[in-house]
């Protein structure tokens, strides 16, 4: 394999870091490979993601929002063929609507790997139920390829050395609380996190808030109720998630919403209480044996978030 195409319709920061396994996987096992980046939505690897350093090529069709438009049938071949990059010995489909699908197969190409409509559009046929990429594109290439995880050490310095010292001690929990998307209301309450972090303060526990610098009256109300939260990013000239990531490996557990913020801590490999409502716990928690998910669908029958008590959580920490 020379040249590898991976597509991937989701627009959010945590929509790639999901990625990130399957990325250090593929790279680890086709070393001498060359990646590329087909999105429906901006490359974040090479923008806001660049400090994880996981760059990806972008391929650039000059079609917003690609495979999102029907129209894209007619140009995404010539496209592809006038930027030049030549076939692509294997393009990775990362999602499963037909359209999408059918667009991105018209990309020049040796082998084709997609589970839509249970593989139909692949180069081989795969046996398996499976949702995890990985181990169908073992199946699919009839190799076995390693899952690697991302290792905390491999960011860069200044960033490690930033973290600690915003967070040199111990027994620190981490709380994300703000979701991007409004589209969906997952957020739990923030009086139930404030009363959670004040329950852990009684515990000898130190409760961390990760939350962007300019939501200052979100953070100012926080403060009243939980005089002794620690806001570190606020202490901070840096601000990317790599830094987010750093912190989080400071921390003996955190507690998050379904958020970007979830996902850049999971990648600390640390032991995680993560809330679920109306969003699928099965598509977008993060995938490791430290994580612990909480889906109000599952132990109270209902898709509101809010019904998840404060103590549920606290005895889970």
């Amino acid at each position: 394999m020379k040249k590898i195409l991976i597509y991937n319709s989701g627009g959010g920061l945590g929509d790639s870091i999901q990625l990130f396994p399957l990325l250090i996987s593929l790279k680890g096992h086709f070393r001498k490979a060359k990646f590329y980046y087909l999105g429906a939505h901006i490359n974040h690897f090479n923008g806001r993601l660049k400090e994880y350093n996981l760059s990806l090529e972008t391929v650039n069709l000059n079609l917003k929002y690609f495979g999102f438009r029907w129209w894209h049938l007619l140009l995404a071949s010539k496209r592809a063929s006038n930027k030049a990059f030549g076939k692509f010995d294997l393009i990775i489909d990362l999602q499963t609507k037909f359209r999408n699908t059918l667009i991105l197969k018209k990309i020049p190409h040796q082998l084709f790997y997609s589970r839509t409509l249970n593989g139909f559009f692949s180069s081989k046929k795969i046996r398996s139920n499976s949702l995890d990429h990985l181990e169908n594109l073992s199946l699919f290439i009839e190799e076995d390829i390693i899952k690697l995880d991302f290792k905390v050490n491999k960011l860069p310095k200044e960033i490690l050395k930033e973290a600690k010292k915003l967070l040199p001690n111990s027994n620190y929990v981490g709380f994300s609380i703000t979701q991007g998307n409004e589209y969906r209301k997952k957020s739990w309450s923030i009086y139930k996190f404030t009363s959670l972090a004040n329950k852990i303060l009684s515990k000898n526990k130190v409760p961390v808030f990760f939350i962007e610098k300019n939501k200052i009256d979100l953070i100012e109300k926080i403060k009243n109720q939980v005089p002794s939260a620690i806001f570190p990013e606020l202490n901070s000239n840096l601000s990317c998630p790599a830094l987010v990531t750093a912190l989080a490996s400071r921390l003996n557990t955190a507690v998050s919403i379904d958020n970007g913020v979830m996902h850049m801590m999971s990648l600390a490999n640390i032991p995680m209480i993560v809330l679920f409502g109306p969003t699928n716990a099965n598509k977008f928690a993060p995938k490791n044996k430290f994580t612990t998910i909480l889906d109000s669908k599952i132990i109270h029958k209902t898709k509101n978030i809010n019904s998840i008590e404060v103590d549920e959580v606290l005895s889970l920490i």
